[in-house]
């Protein structure tokens, strides 16, 4: 099973996951406004990601953009790993291929797994 045919119920169950609704998962930072830059790209690039309304677009268009000012902004201390395999435990269904993967590592060169 790959990544995309989890749902979340299917999460809650299988992974013993609980969902916490009501919480905020970064209750203590600040805001940080988008630069000149972003929002000149965005203006310009979600008009045609929409217009042409598929999921390349939208991520070469927009996401791509919007990662790339967040790793520059947190000072290069996170990782971006773009379309890549993700094999993490095939017999929980966790493995497949991944669009977007962000670490809080800054290596870039490779995804380290941890030994099993």
């Amino acid at each position: 099973m790959a990544y995309c045919d989890f749902t979340l119920k299917k999460v809650k169950s299988e992974l013993g996951l609980q969902i916490i609704e009501k919480e905020s998962i970064f209750p203590d930072q600040n805001k940080i406004q988008p630069s000149d830059y972003l929002i000149k790209t965005l203006k310009r690039n979600v008009p045609l990601a929409l217009a042409i309304n598929t999921e390349k677009a939208r991520s070469e268009l927009i996401i791509i953009n919007i990662l790339l000012e967040i790793k520059e902004k947190l000072s290069e201390k996170i990782s971006l790993f773009l379309g890549i395999d993700f094999n993490v435990d095939k017999e929980k269904g966790l493995n497949g291929y991944c669009d977007y993967i962000i670490s809080k590592s800054p290596e870039q060169f490779y995804l380290g797994l941890a030994e099993r």
